[in-house]
């Protein structure tokens, strides 16, 4: 079964680049200040639709109900840890789903119930597959849920691991200025938990990729320290047939 998912396509595909012929674009010498002072523009406008698509999030009863779900699934996995981390289990059982914390709100808050204390709790975050956010509202408004929910739990942003192979410049340049961490290689999935509860943010990815997550952390230890967000895997099973299932992500059938 090791070898099968080993074996297993990622479901990464490089971009191929779109150029237009030389004699159909004029040459232009564009100095390198230039292109800088571009690129911090366009980093300023991406980041206020960011903040726009946060604002309308914390307003949704979307943003409450998800909220509420992912808390749950955490509250059981740190249960599950030895030793037990009670406070940090009541903490995440008492979040005040009626009053979403900006990071202003983080930064200032006084009751220990609002959100997680980031000196006990040790949660990373992996995002994979987030799309190109400058340019897809969809993918924005994804990326504004994780910031959101990074903020919420008392995440540092540089406990945040995000790749995507269709990133462009000004998509890497925003991350830096949020200051998460961006991957430059093609994990494929094949991220270990290392015993530290993580969460996997992997929504709509390839079902080769869960596959591969599914293989690298294929122990008690590290399945009890994981959450994924992403696709539902009863919803994979039923729309493949069980053989091609069975021999193509094997990991995704026996969980």
């Amino acid at each position: 079964m090791a070898a099968a998912a080993r074996s297993a396509p990622g479901t990464w595909q490089t971009a191929a680049s779109r150029r237009r012929s030389a004699a159909r674009r004029p040459r232009q010498e564009v100095k390198a200040g230039g292109r800088e002072t571009e690129l911090e523009a366009d980093t300023e406008v991406v980041l206020r639709r960011l903040q726009e698509a946060e604002n309308d999030l914390l307003i949704s009863a979307f943003w409450s109900s998800a909220l509420e779900t992912v808390s749950q699934c955490l509250t059981e996995q740190l249960g599950q840890q030895k030793p037990p981390v009670r406070t940090l289990l009541e903490a995440f059982g008492s979040l005040h789903l009626d009053s979403p914390l900006g990071k202003s709100d983080v930064a200032h808050a006084s009751s220990p119930g609002e959100t997680l204390d980031p000196g006990t709790c040790h949660v990373k975050c992996v995002c994979y597959g987030i799309g190109n956010f400058a340019t897809c509202i969809t993918a924005r408004i994804q990326l504004a849920f994780l910031l959101l929910f990074l903020d919420k739990c008392q995440t540092p942003r540089s406990h945040c691991w995000v790749y995507d192979p269709l990133f462009s410049p000004l998509e890497i340049a925003v991350l830096n200025t949020l200051g998460v961490t961006v991957l430059s290689e093609n994990e494929e999935g094949k991220r270990s938990v290392c015993g530290e509860l993580t969460i996997f943010y992997m929504l709509h990815c390839g079902t080769a990729l869960y596959n591969n997550l599914l293989w690298s952390n294929w122990s008690v230890d590290a399945l009890s320290r994981m959450v994924i967000i992403g696709n539902s895997f009863k919803g994979l099973e039923e729309r493949l047939l069980t053989r091609i299932l069975q021999k193509n992500y094997p990991y995704i059938a026996k969980v």
